[in-house]
């Protein structure tokens, strides 16, 4: 029988897990990367979805490599779903902050450092708009999923 992670009161399953990882992948390749294509019609980023750009270290598409960290993006919203869905603006409200909060500030503060790049990327206008706009929809879409999947989560 499959062993269970509790937190506190709540026990997320394993598959409520692989469901998170599920949903914040799909959500990567819809709802962010509309997201994008969007922005990039508005004029606010040259960039396009679904890059074919092969990025190290496995050389897959940049959109990929994308979806796959969306993936584990999913099962942190999982682990944070049930303070998600206590946020004051309701679930919906919170999945958009989480989204639009947490892998922006990650990806301004670690992953940018990581990749030579300044910190933030500059925090230029207005690409400092963009991440939070694509992974507030992201965080949306992988709420959206979750609950195609398996239903919306209990309050804690």
């Amino acid at each position: 029988m499959a062993q269970s992670l509790s937190l506190s009161t709540r026990t997320i399953s394993p598959t409520r897990l692989l469901f998170g990882f599920i949903a914040g992948f799909i959500a990567t390749l819809v709802f962010h990367q509309i997201g994008l294509l969007l922005l990039h019609f508005a004029g606010m980023t040259p960039a396009m979805p679904y890059n074919m750009r092969p990025v190290p270290p496995l050389h897959v598409p940049q959109f990929v490599s994308l979806a796959f960290w969306g993936g584990v993006w999913g099962v942190v919203f999982v682990l944070a779903e049930s303070a998600i869905a206590r946020s004051p603006g309701g679930y919906w409200v919170g999945a958009i902050v989480f989204g639009a909060v947490f892998p922006t500030v990650f990806s301004w503060l670690v992953v940018a450092p990581l990749k030579g790049l300044p910190l933030g990327y500059g925090f230029r206008f207005p690409g400092l708009l963009i991440g939070p706009i694509v992974n507030g929809l992201w965080g949306l879409g992988t709420a959206v999923f979750l609950l195609l999947m398996a239903g919306l989560p209990k309050r804690a």
